[in-house]
């Protein structure tokens, strides 16, 4: 194995794959943000759904979770909320948002790419995983957040279909 070919390079491929790369799964996460003004991305096509606004939001809060998790910081809901309330609507708001994300992504990226493999399957400070009794691994949180962007990446997807049909 050489050293471009670790776990962890893979795992960031990942990451970036879904988020802005040639995602298998369909359309990248910035590409499906890409064209998606702040009305569009506040609309709540579906009663009881959420709109593409909040789950960017979501999505924001849950990479900047993992990475605290990474550093050591204890499982637990995002300080910015599992949901966190959209800012009134307007294209500045809605630019900050996308930002965020953008930030959040770069932000986790840069603490997983220096990680050694030796390290993935170390227990991280998250005891939930009783099966095992050694509590959740690197290993599984950094492929949940891969699984959790992919999940939500589509939900977008079908949103943006919802609010502006071509």
């Amino acid at each position: 194995m050489t050293e471009t070919e670790t776990e962890i390079n893979r795992i960031v491929d990942e990451l970036e794959r879904e988020h802005g790369g040639d995602a298998w799964h369909g359309t990248p996460l910035r590409q499906l943000l890409s064209d998606i003004d702040y009305s569009h991305a506040s609309a709540r096509p579906f009663e009881g759904a959420h709109t593409i606004w909040e789950i960017v939001l979501h999505m924001t809060a849950w990479k900047n979770e993992v990475r605290r998790r990474l550093g050591g910081a204890p499982a637990g809901t995002p300080p910015e909320g599992d949901w966190p309330p959209p800012a009134p609507a307007n294209p500045q708001s809605w630019c900050e948002a996308t930002d965020a994300l953008e930030d959040a992504h770069r932000a986790l990226i840069g603490v997983i790419a220096p990680m050694p493999d030796s390290q993935l399957f170390t227990p991280t400070n998250d005891p939930r995983e009783s099966e095992s009794g050694i509590g959740v691994t690197y290993y599984v949180l950094l492929h949940g957040i891969v699984q959790h962007d992919v999940y939500h990446s589509g939900q977008i997807a079908l949103l943006k279909k919802a609010v502006s049909p071509a």
